[in-house]
């Protein structure tokens, strides 16, 4: 079990955090002034009983047609009712194509005690104005408390970035032991990358009982082909430089070792960008390999919390805790304020493996509990981004 916050929808957070989330890049500033306001009245204790709080800044919401404003819509509203905020504040503009309204009917049905709106050219002072919204939201949401929570009720979003030739090896391999135990409990993985999918397609559809998921996952796979080549691009554009210099030489390898975060679970959903998690156990997230754009959609889809294993090494922070896992130890030793659990020992043998399941298992909890922060949390590494195809007017 783990500590975490029952949300009304039944959902759970791992983080009881205040957001805020501008709906276009032209009020990125006004959202982060809000969001320094929040921090200076927790460290002042004047708010209490929140994790923290954040501005979800980005460079969208105008002057984009077609998918790529469908998908920014998707993306913020799913953001806006995630687990781990126990209050939002959306800002607008009042000119921009992501208006405030059409942003709220996305919600659907949602807690409007939890979930406020502000509209900056209808304000006279709109910095004021947010910080008194601010302050109500955070009275409500600094009323909740952690609970004890199964196994079953975390969402856990599993991510490769930086891969060496051990990730196949030892991380990644984790990570599908860990896939298997929690799914075994009732819990769920989203696992995405779609192009690191690329060449090793059978073993997932292997597992794949339902006809109508194999259809989906066919699709999926058939159009992030067609995303590569209507552009004039090669599909197997991948190893990345790095991938290269840490010893991996195909897109095949890179994928063989990428799907084995999903370890031997049946895939029971196949879902497409900015949409949410909605079938417990294993799920396939339509999003691209790109590591901060992924873990974005990870955590707009669902998870609590994020299992990132790197060979080369990677500091950022998704709006999730995002534990960075070493495939070897080198890399352990030399970026220690990057690396929550180093799973080098795993070539040693000698039962490394369940001891490394344990230490996993236990990591999973205490950062779902809050009891330990990530290294990414701790350094203040917190971002978003959003995939982008098409036309900017």
């Amino acid at each position: 079990a783990f500590s975490g916050y029952r949300r009304p929808d039944g959902r759970v957070g791992t983080r009881n955090e205040l957001w805020v989330i501008p709906t276009v890049g032209c009020v990125n500033q006004l959202a982060a002034h809000l969001a320094e306001y929040g921090k200076s009245q927790i460290a002042s204790g004047r708010w209490t009983g929140l994790d923290g709080i954040q501005a979800w800044t980005h460079p969208y919401g105008c002057s984009q047609l077609g998918d790529d404003h469908v998908n920014t819509v998707r993306l913020l509203s799913a953001l806006a009712v995630h687990p781990n905020a126990g209050a939002v504040l959306v800002v607008g503009l009042g000119c921009e194509n992501n208006q405030v309204d059409d942003l709220r009917a996305q919600l659907g049905g949602f807690d409007a005690s939890r979930i406020r709106f502000m509209v900056a050219q209808e304000e006279q002072d709109e910095e004021e104005r947010g910080r008194a919204i601010l302050d109500e939201l955070a009275r409500f949401a600094g009323r909740d408390v952690r609970v004890s929570c199964p196994l079953a009720d975390l969402v856990v979003g599993l991510k490769c970035g930086g891969s060496d030739a051990y990730s196949g090896l030892t991380a990644n391999p984790l990570l599908g032991r860990f896939t298997d135990r929690l799914v075994r409990q009732g819990g769920s993985a989203l696992l995405t990358e779609i192009p690191e999918c690329f060449g090793a397609e059978q073993v997932l559809l292997a597992r794949t009982p339902d006809p109508k998921v194999r259809q989906d996952f066919i699709r999926l796979i058939r159009d992030f082909r067609q995303y590569y080549t209507c552009q004039g691009f090669p599909v197997g554009e991948n190893p990345s430089p790095g991938n290269k210099a840490g010893g991996i030489t195909t897109l095949e390898e890179k994928s063989l070792g990428c799907v084995q975060k999903a370890g031997q679970a049946p895939l029971v959903s196949v879902i497409r960008y900015g949409e949410r998690q909605r079938t417990r156990g294993l799920t396939l997230l339509e999003a691209p390999g790109n590591d901060l754009v992924a873990v974005t959609a990870l955590a707009a889809a669902g998870a609590q919390l994020i299992l990132f294993t790197t060979g080369r090494g990677n500091p950022l922070g998704g709006p999730v805790p995002t534990l960075k896992i070493a495939s070897n130890s080198h890399l352990a030793r030399q970026k220690p304020h990057w690396i929550d659990l180093d799973v080098g020992p795993a070539l040693s043998g000698d039962g490394a493996w369940e001891a490394l399941d344990a230490q996993l298992l236990d990591l999973v909890v205490r950062t779902a509990s809050g009891t330990s922060p990530t290294c990414s949390e701790r350094a203040g590494y917190r971002e978003i981004a959003i995939f982008k195809n098409g036309v900017t007017l």
